[in-house]
C-alpha cells in the first residue's frame, strides 16, 4: 500500500480541522468528526485550542483509504498543522515533515493574504499540493470564479480534478499545457496517463482542486479518492536517517520529539546522532517510539521510513534537527518581528521565569528568549497577542508562573556595510587567551556565518573550534541600539594560547571582545547600519477610498505598486516598514466603513528607515554594557588591566596576515557553517 504524510494548511476559519475531522471519520478511523466549535475535535487535543476554537499546535492521525493494492489503496498520515498567522513558524516547521499538503481554502473568503504566505512556504519547501475549496454550502462566487482566482492569485496548474480525473478535454488540456512532455502525450494520445498525472502533481507543475463542505460531508470522499489516484510512488534510502519538526510535551510532563523518518528504520532504544541549537552536536539513546492518533497512542519498537512518529528520551533535539543521514534544512522564513517585556509577579523568581521561558524555546526556537542583565528584565520575540496568551497560559499551567507582557516593540537588528577586524584579549593573572577576528557583511536574511583561516602551525585546531563555538553560542549585540548582530560572516583570522594558562572560557572571554571590537572600530567609520523589519502587503478599499490610502502609504514610507481596479474596489500591493504598521488594519476598516481590508506577512530586513531617529530614543551606550564590553584585559606588573577598545590592536600579541582578510570565495565555503 503507497503511503504520505500530508498537511493540512489553511488561514484561520477556513474549516481545516473540521475536514481532518471529516476525513478520519469517513476513513473509519473514528466513529464520528469531532465539532471545533464545541471543542469536541480529536486533532485539537490542548485544551487552549477547543478554548479558542483554532489549532495552535500541530497534531496527528493516521487512516487508511480504498483498497488494499498498491494502486487502490493508501495509507495517509495526517498531520493538522496551525492556521492562526501568531503559530505560522509552527506551519512552517511543519512543512519539513511532508509528502504533499492539502491547502484548503474557504469559498465564502477566497484567497486571503495569510493564504498566499502558506503558498509561498510550500513553494519554498516543494510540497506537492492539492486544494480543497471549502464551504461551498455558503454564499461563494461560483467554482469558475473561484477557480479563476486560485489560477491567478496562486498557480495557473490550478485546475479542477473532478473534470481531471473525469477526463475532461478542457481540463487534460489545461493540465496537459503545464509540462512539455505531458503536452506531446496529449497532443498524440488526445489523453493523459495517470503515471504522467502523478508525476505532474509530484513536480508541482499541476494543483488538483476539489470542491466540497466538510461540515456537511460533502465532497470529503471525493478528496480522498483523488489524492489517493494521484499519489506517487516513494522510495526511501536504506541509510538511517529522520528530521525533528515539532518538540512537545505528553501528558506526564515527558520531553516528545515529534520526527519523520527519511531513511532506514528509526528503532526504540537505539542511539542517534544530531545537531541541537546554534549547530551543538549531541548523541542520545531512544525510549519508546510512539504512534499517535490525536491524544492517544501506541508504542512500537520500529517505524520504516516515510512515516511521521513521537520518541522520548532525546533532550537535545530541537525543532529542524537532522538526525543520522540527514542532510541540515534551510532556514526558516517565518519569524517574530515583536519583542515583549515578560513582567512577572512581584517576588517571583526570576531566574526561574528565564529558565522556563527557555524550556518553552526548546519547543519553538523563534521565541528568543532574552535576559537584559543591565535592566534585569526577560524579553522574549513573538508573533502576535494570541501567542502571547498562549505563552502565559504555558508558563502558569507549566511552572506556575503568572505573567503579564509590556507593550511590543519592534525587534530591530544590525549589520555592518564593510568588513571591520576586531581583536580580543583577556589576560587576568594566571589566565591568557587572544583572538583575531573578521567581521564582513553578508546580502539580506544571510544570518551569521562562522568559519577561520587561521592555521593550525598557529594555533591548534581544538582551539580554533571552541573559538567558533563561542561565537556560535550567542546571539551577540550591535553597537548603534544594543540590536541582534545579522547578516554577517565572522572569520577567525589569528589566535594564541598559553601552554599553561589558557583555559576554555578564557577564549570565550577573548571571542566576545573580539566581535564587539570590530564593530566599534566600523561605527567610528560609520560601517554600522541598523536593520528593520519590513511587512509586505496588499490593501483593499473602495474605490473612492484610494486617495487616503495613496496618502497613508506614503506617510508611512511604502514602496508600492500602481493601483488595480476590479469593479467598484482597488488593490495596492507594496512593502512597508512594520514600525509604521502600528494598528492600521483597525484604521482602514474605520475609513473605509469596514469594507476594506489589509493583509500583511514578512518581507524581510531592510535597512532602517529612521535609522537616527531609532538610535536616538534607543540611547545606547556599548561602552557601559559592561556584559557585552568591547575593551580587553592585558596582564601588566603581575596584575590585569583593562584597556580601552581603540588602544587594544596596538597592545596585541598576534597580527593578521594580509593574505586571511582577502573577500571570501567559493573555495573557503568548507570552513563555514551557520
Amino acid at each position: 500500500m503507497r503511503q504520505a504524510v500530508v498537511g493540512l494548511l489553511a488561514h484561520v476559519d477556513a474549516g481545516k480541522t473540521t475536514l481532518a475531522e471529516a476525513m478520519l471519520a469517513a476513513a473509519g478511523a473514528i466513529r464520528n468528526p469531532g465539532r471545533v466549535d464545541s471543542g469536541s475535535s480529536h486533532l485539537d487535543t490542548d485544551a487552549m485550542e477547543r478554548d479558542r476554537g483554532i489549532t495552535i499546535f500541530s497534531s496527528s492521525a493516521a487512516l487508511d483509504w480504498g483498497g488494499a493494492g498498491a494502486e487502490s489503496g493508501a495509507h495517509l498520515m495526517l498531520v493538522d498543522a496551525p492556521g492562526h498567522v501568531d503559530f505560522s513558524a509552527e506551519a512552517e516547521r511543519t512543512l519539513q515533515a511532508l509528502d504533499y499538503a492539502v491547502l484548503v481554502v474557504g469559498a465564502n473568503d477566497g484567497v486571503q493574504g495569510h493564504t498566499e504566505t502558506l503558498w509561498e512556504l510550500l513553494v519554498r519547501y516543494g510540497v506537492p499540493t492539492f486544494v480543497f475549496v471549502n464551504k461551498c454550502d455558503l454564499e461563494n462566487p461560483g467554482r469558475e470564479e473561484l477557480l479563476a482566482e486560485l489560477a491567478s492569485r496562486l498557480s495557473p496548474g490550478c485546475v479542477d480534478a473532478s473534470s481531471l480525473l473525469a477526463g475532461d478535454a478542457g481540463a487534460l488540456e489545461e493540465a496537459a499545457s503545464t509540462d512539455e512532455a505531458a503536452l506531446e502525450e496529449y497532443l498524440e494520445a488526445g489523453a493523459l496517463s495517470m503515471e504522467v498525472l502523478r508525476r505532474l502533481v509530484a513536480e508541482r507543475a499541476l494543483f488538483p482542486v476539489f470542491f466540497g463542505a466538510a461540515l456537511r460531508d460533502d465532497g470529503v470522499r471525493g478528496l480522498l479518492d483523488g489524492m489517493c489516484a494521484l499519489l506517487a510512488e516513494r522510495s526511501w534510502p536504506d541509510e538511517f536517517a529522520a528530521r525533528v519538526y515539532r518538540v512537545s510535551r505528553g501528558a506526564r510532563g515527558e520531553r516528545l520529539a515529534w520526527v519523520k523518518v527519511t531513511g532506514g528504520v528509526l528503532r526504540a532504544k537505539a542511539q542517534v546522532a544530531g545537531l541541537g541549537r546554534r549547530g551543538a552536536p549531541w548523541a542520545e539513546k531512544i525510549n519508546e517510539v510512539r504512534l499517535y492518533q490525536g491524544t492517544s497512542f501506541e508504542t512500537v519498537p520500529e517505524v520504516p521510513a516515510g512515516r511521521v512518529c513521537a520518541v522520548t528520551g532525546l533532550s537535545h533535539a530541537v525543532p529542524g534537527s537532522a538526525l543520522g543521514a540527514e542532510p541540515e534544512g534551510a532556514r526558516p522564513l517565518l519569524a517574530p518581528v515583536l519583542s515583549y517585556q515578560v513582567i512577572p509577579e512581584p517576588g517571583a523568581d526570576v531566574s526561574a521565569l528565564v529558565r522556563a521561558l527557555r524550556e518553552l524555546a526548546d519547543e519553538d526556537p523563534t521565541l528568543g528568549v532574552t535576559w537584559h542583565e543591565r535592566l534585569q528584565e526577560a524579553h522574549v520575540q513573538l508573533m502576535g497577542e494570541v501567542q502571547q496568551d498562549v505563552i502565559a497560559e504555558l508558563l502558569r499551567e507549566r511552572h506556575g508562573f503568572k505573567v503579564t507582557f509590556g507593550p511590543g516593540g519592534i525587534l530591530y537588528k544590525e549589520t555592518v556595510t564593510a568588513p571591520a577586524e576586531g581583536v580580543g584579549h583577556f589576560e587576568p593573572l594566571r589566565h591568557y587567551a587572544e583572538v583575531r577576528l573578521l567581521v564582513e557583511p553578508l546580502p539580506r536574511g544571510a544570518g551569521v556565518e562562522l568559519g577561520t583561516r587561521c592555521p593550525t602551525d598557529d594555533l591548534d585546531l581544538n582551539w580554533q573550534r571552541l573559538i567558533l563555538s563561542c561565537a556560535m553560542e550567542r546571539d551577540h549585540l550591535g553597537v548603534l541600539t544594543g540590536a541582534p548582530l545579522a547578516d554577517v560572516r565572522i572569520t577567525l583570522l589569528a589566535g594564541r594560547a598559553h601552554p599553561k594558562h589558557t583555559e576554555g572560557g578564557d577564549f570565550r572571554q577573548a571571542t566576545y571582545r573580539a566581535v564587539r571590537q570590530a564593530l566599534m572600530g566600523a561605527r567610528e567609520r560609520g560601517e554600522c547600519q541598523l536593520l528593520e523589519p519590513w511587512y509586505r502587503f496588499r490593501l483593499t478599499v473602495p474605490a473612492d477610498r484610494v486617495g487616503r490610502a495613496l496618502t497613508d502609504l506614503t506617510r508611512m514610507a511604502a514602496e508600492f505598486e500602481t493601483p488595480v481596479a476590479a469593479g467598484d474596489e482597488a488593490t495596492i500591493a507594496g512593502e512597508v516598514p512594520a514600525s509604521e504598521v502600528g494598528e492600521y488594519a483597525l484604521e482602514v476598516a474605520r475609513y473605509t466603513g469596514g469594507r476594506g481590508r489589509i493583509s500583511l506577512e514578512l518581507a524581510g530586513y531592510r535597512p532602517c528607515h529612521n535609522a537616527d531617529e531609532v538610535i536616538a530614543t534607543a540611547s545606547y551606550d556599548p561602552e557601559a554594557d559592561l556584559p557585552n564590553t568591547p575593551d580587553s584585559v592585558f596582564c601588566s606588573h603581575g596584575a590585569g588591566r583593562t584597556v580601552k577598545w581603540p588602544e587594544v590592536p596596538a597592545h596585541a600579541h598576534t597580527v593578521a596576515d594580509p593574505a586571511r582578510l582577502r573577500p571570501y570565495r567559493a573555495a573557503d565555503a568548507a570552513f563555514f557553517s551557520r
